[in-house]
């Protein structure tokens, strides 16, 4: 038996009968009964304290608006299980923009950092926290194209805003690689004074679809 083991061994001994981490009460709230209507003003109310865009629209919204806020963008990435009907517009309009980030081919670091926007789609938002989460789906793609492009279109559906925190884990796969946006990047580091951009995309318009 080599050191190593017979520390571990004797490690195990000794938390047999004292578990490292007790029973936790989970006490605190973990289901609310909120009407869509509400989930989506707080969401927004949320998002719009944090300096982000929203529009609220309509499923035959969607594709105008991105073409909207894509306008002027020289390119723009999205994920390879990105819903074509959303890009209809902007691609009619400026055809040629878009660059699509696969398993199979990904774009570098150099690529995605000289191309304008990112637009995505995402798994779970939290009203209460104006918190929009990505977990690497294929409409979502992996962390680094919303991360680099300096502005993020997120598409966010009703159906899939929680009022709070726990009934948004309960939708998501803890193994997968999950991203939290809270509004543009920014920090306040420095002198409280807020610098934009630092962490992630300086610009965040989000898109909520009613059911």
């Amino acid at each position: 038996m080599s050191a190593r083991e017979e520390i571990l061994g004797r490690l195990r001994d000794a938390l047999r009968d004292s578990p490292a981490v007790p029973e936790v009460p989970r006490e605190y709230r973990s289901t609310t009964e909120v009407p869509e209507a509400e989930r989506i003003a707080m969401l927004v109310d949320r998002l719009e304290d944090y300096k982000a865009g929203v529009t609220v629209l309509d499923d035959d919204g969607i594709a105008p608006r991105i073409a909207e806020l894509l306008d002027g963008a020289a390119s723009y990435v999205v994920p390879e299980g990105i819903d074509d009907a959303w890009l209809k517009a902007a691609d009619a309009a400026a055809p040629g923009r878009r660059r699509t980030d696969s398993t199979g081919a990904p774009l570098s670091v150099a690529e995605l950092d000289a191309t304008a926007a990112v637009v995505t789609g995402s798994a779970v938002s939290v009203a209460e926290t104006g918190t929009i989460m990505l977990d690497g789906s294929s409409n979502q793609g992996r962390r680094a194209i919303s991360l680099v492009p300096d502005h993020h279109i997120c598409v966010v559906r009703a159906a899939d805003i929680t009022t709070i925190l726990p009934e948004a884990l309960r939708r998501l796969d803890g193994t997968r690689p999950l991203t939290w946006i809270s509004g543009p990047s920014a920090t306040s580091d420095i002198e409280l004074e807020r610098v934009e951009g630092v962490h992630g995309p300086r610009t965040l318009d989000v898109i909520i679809v009613r059911s």
